[in-house]
C-alpha cells in the first residue's frame, strides 16, 4: 500500500512538473506580431502568418470582456465585428479603394487579406479573392435571417468579417466579402 501511494506521488509530481515546463515553453516561444493587441498569457496559442514577418508565428488568442471591446471600437466597429452585424452596402471606406496594403482586423491587428487579392465584386463591400493565409481566418456555418451562409471570423480574435460566396475570379473562385468596418489598412 505504502509502494502504491509512493508511486502515485511520484506520477503526479512528474505530471506536475511536465505542465509547467511546457506552460514555461510556450511562453518562451510566444512570438509577437508589431500590430497585434496583446494577449492573456494564459489564452491558448495559434499559429498565424504575419506579413510583415513573412512567416508563421505563434499568438495568444485575443481574448477581451464585452466592456472592453466597447471601449475599444467605435460603435459601428462594435456592431459589425462583436455582434455580427453588416455595414450598408457602399458605405465602406475601403469599398472602392485602389491603396497598396494589409488589410488587418479591427479588433486584434491580425494580417487577413492583401491587397493584391482585392477585387471590385459590384456588391458595395470589399471583396478578396483570398486571405493572407488560412490560419488567419476560419469559417462557420451562419444560419441567420433564414439563409445558411459561411462566415468569416479573425481566427486570432472571433471578430466577425463578412462571408464566403463561391462566385469570385479564378484562381480560387472564391468571394470573401468584408465589411469595411471590420478592416484597417496597414500601408507600411
Amino acid at each position: 500500500m505504502f509502494y502504491l501511494r509512493s508511486v502515485i506521488i511520484v506520477i503526479s509530481s512528474i505530471g506536475l512538473l511536465s505542465a509547467g515546463c511546457n506552460q514555461k515553453l510556450t511562453q518562451k516561444n510566444q512570438v509577437s506580431n508589431k500590430n497585434i493587441v496583446s494577449s492573456s498569457v494564459d489564452s491558448p496559442l495559434l499559429k498565424i502568418y504575419s506579413v510583415s514577418k513573412k512567416e508563421v508565428i505563434m499568438v495568444g488568442k485575443v481574448i477581451k470582456k464585452e466592456e472592453e471591446w466597447r471601449k475599444k471600437l467605435t460603435a459601428q466597429q462594435y456592431h459589425v465585428t462583436r455582434e455580427k452585424g453588416t455595414e450598408i452596402p457602399f458605405s465602406g471606406q475601403y469599398n472602392k479603394s485602389k491603396e497598396n496594403g494589409t488589410y488587418q482586423c479591427i479588433c486584434c491587428g491580425n494580417d487577413l487579406f492583401q491587397s493584391t487579392a482585392k477585387y471590385d465584386s459590384g456588391t458595395g463591400w470589399p471583396s478578396f479573392w483570398e486571405p493572407v493565409a488560412t490560419e488567419n481566418v476560419k469559417t462557420e456555418t451562419d444560419k441567420s435571417f433564414g439563409m445558411t451562409r459561411i462566415e468569416i471570423l479573425c481566427s486570432l480574435c472571433d471578430a466577425h468579417l463578412g462571408h464566403l460566396f463561391e462566385d469570385g475570379p479564378e484562381p480560387s473562385g472564391l468571394r470573401y466579402c468584408v465589411n469595411s468596418t471590420a478592416l484597417k489598412l496597414d500601408n507600411e
